[in-house]
């Protein structure tokens, strides 16, 4: 049986998930956001950390905790896992149900990032286009969610979002076609979130509106973290600066054939 941990009592968990460096585990274990259960609640050996499309596991793989964790995992999530055994684990339990795809992960260093090389990508806007801050009445245009939910979605309410999230879109003739923001949040920083409309893709609107995000987070003292899903957001990562670190394994599970 899995128990949900109270956001309070999160810490507990530190020591299971110590190997792994993703962001979104260290928002959950540190009370901003997400889901955490493991399998005791005073003394876990296994558990799970949930924040929006993503599950993280961890471990004691061989216990059979484990094995009620496994089943549990959300279909259609990003699974990321501890290491090399529960991902041999992930594929033989799920089996032609798991599809596995490659993201890409950046060095966590904010000496990479330059903030002049960042004021001249923002400068790159193209004229038809406007740069806004993602706050007031830009979050309740219908175009920014119609674009991405995930903008906001992880916070409790867009007045939520405006108090803790950080956030530019662009807009083309008063819609937004844009966008790069806080998915999620941790002490000190947060992991960014960046879609762009298929009509307006390939002409730089990403890296200019992740550049502003990226340029507003280092003069306010956090760390802006990056994560690729493919080859074309490891490029706009490249041109703000970012240096790839390693790419990594996700897999997705899917419902009975």
């Amino acid at each position: 049986m899995l128990y949900e941990v109270d956001r309070n009592n999160r810490e507990r968990l530190t020591p299971l998930f110590a190997q792994m460096h993703d962001t979104m585990i260290r928002s959950c274990l540190e009370g901003h956001m997400g889901i955490a259960r493991a399998d005791d609640l005073d003394d876990p050996t296994v558990a799970q950390i949930g924040v929006g499309d993503f599950v993280f596991l961890a471990g004691d793989v061989k216990s059979e905790a484990a094995r009620k964790l496994l089943e549990c995992i959300p279909l259609g999530k990003l699974v990321i896992a501890q290491n090399e055994q529960w991902k041999v684990q992930i594929e033989a339990l799920y089996k032609e149900r798991v599809v596995k795809v490659t993201r890409y992960a950046f060095k966590q260093d904010p000496k990479y990032l330059k903030c002049e090389r960042l004021k001249i990508l923002i400068g790159g806007l193209v004229e038809e286009y406007e740069l806004k801050r993602m706050e007031g009445d830009i979050l309740k245009n219908a175009s920014l969610h119609a674009l991405s939910e995930d903008f906001t979605a992880q916070f409790d309410s867009l007045e939520d979002f405006e108090k803790r999230g950080r956030g530019y879109c662009i807009l083309y003739k008063g819609q937004v076609v844009c966008g790069a923001s806080s998915y999620s949040i941790y002490n000190g920083g947060l992991e960014i979130e960046v879609d762009t409309h298929p009509s307006h893709r390939r002409k730089g609107l990403a890296t200019v509106a992740t550049a502003a995000l990226v340029l507003e987070c280092l003069e306010g003292g956090i760390y802006p973290s990056y994560d690729a899903a493919n080859l074309a957001s490891v490029g706009v990562a490249q041109k703000l600066g970012y240096q790839l670190e390693r790419p990594y394994d996700t897999y997705i599970i899917n419902e009975k054939l």
